[in-house]
């Protein structure tokens, strides 16, 4: 993983392990606002500017929702307090091609579609794996993919893996796809006569990392490049089980109500990919191997 700043600065609110990461200091690790980003803003392109609904050219801004909590893809830099990540960077760059300015919200993941609907932000990018259910809410602009991963603590002591898990604590991150994948492998092992799975859902992916390292839970589930970083992350504290699955895509969540918003977006990440912005984002966060190279709107599977 190549980071922009030693992972000891970045340790406290990546795991979870401090203050921030246990709800102790919200305004300290979670400040709503604006924040700023590593990333360099692209020159504006003025046919992809056009194509932006004239509201938001007029105020010149990109109102974006984030739960930064989620890292390597989307968190709060304890050293500077600003929203950073890959995704981030992305997310900057688009707005840059677009001719706009994004600002960043930190938000609840599972208030920022209804945020989208509502018209309290114009894009959200935290990590929405694209699925048909939540295409009926927003609509998507695919930009990336991924699958889901399990970890457990070093060796794993308690055996656990996705498919043996009957019994065992799993922790798992409230609002994710990653949550109805446990509850339907908890009802398998109901009727197959087993104990179900003891299921830990908490607010933020931070919360389920320090609750496998304290040894709270036997073992946990998350988006792949986010199970990966961790795991590295940890100094051999903790262990990926198994191999990725269910590979799907992450899109941009932009509200159905929002004109030629998503073409706009459609075309910007289009953009950044043909010029190599893209691959230079993923490649310097360590996440390159779910890059792809043809978005599009809307573009869950089954």
């Amino acid at each position: 993983m190549t980071r922009s700043r030693p992972w000891r600065a970045i340790r406290a609110c990546a795991l979870g392990l401090g203050a921030c990461g246990l709800g102790l200091a919200v305004v300290s690790c979670g400040n709503t606002g604006n924040t700023g980003t590593t990333a360099a803003t692209p020159s504006p392109v003025p046919s992809l500017a056009a194509q932006v609904p004239q509201a938001i050219r007029d105020d010149g801004k990109l109102m974006i929702a984030t739960d930064a909590s989620y890292p390597p893809n989307e968190y709060v830099d304890p050293a500077t307090q600003q929203i950073v990540g890959w995704n981030v960077e992305l997310g900057t760059a688009v707005a840059g091609k677009l001719g706009l300015r994004p600002e960043f919200q930190n938000a609840g993941f599972d208030t920022i579609i209804p945020g989208l609907q509502s018209g309290k932000y114009e894009i959200g990018i935290s990590s929405f794996t694209d699925n048909k259910e939540r295409e009926k809410a927003v609509d998507f602009v695919t930009y990336y993919s991924a699958g889901t991963s399990w970890a457990s603590l070093k060796d794993n002591p308690k055996h656990v893996t996705p498919d043996n898990a009957c019994g065992k604590t799993v922790g798992v991150q409230q609002g994710t796809v990653q949550v109805q994948d446990v509850a339907v492998r908890s009802a398998a092992c109901q009727q197959a006569g087993k104990p179900a799975i003891q299921t830990v859902v908490r607010k933020q992916q931070t919360e389920v990392n320090a609750d496998l390292v304290a040894g709270k839970t036997d073992a946990m589930l998350a988006d792949s490049p986010i199970v990966g970083y961790v795991v590295k992350q940890t100094g051999g504290k903790l262990a990926v089980i198994g191999t990725a699955y269910g590979t799907a895509p992450y899109g941009w969540a932009i509200g159905k109500n929002s004109g030629t918003l998503k073409d706009a977006v459609l075309a910007a990440v289009k953009a950044i990919i043909a010029d190599g912005t893209y691959q230079k984002i993923l490649d310097k966060w360590g996440v390159q191997q779910g890059a792809i190279t043809d978005p599009v709107i809307n573009g869950a599977r089954g």
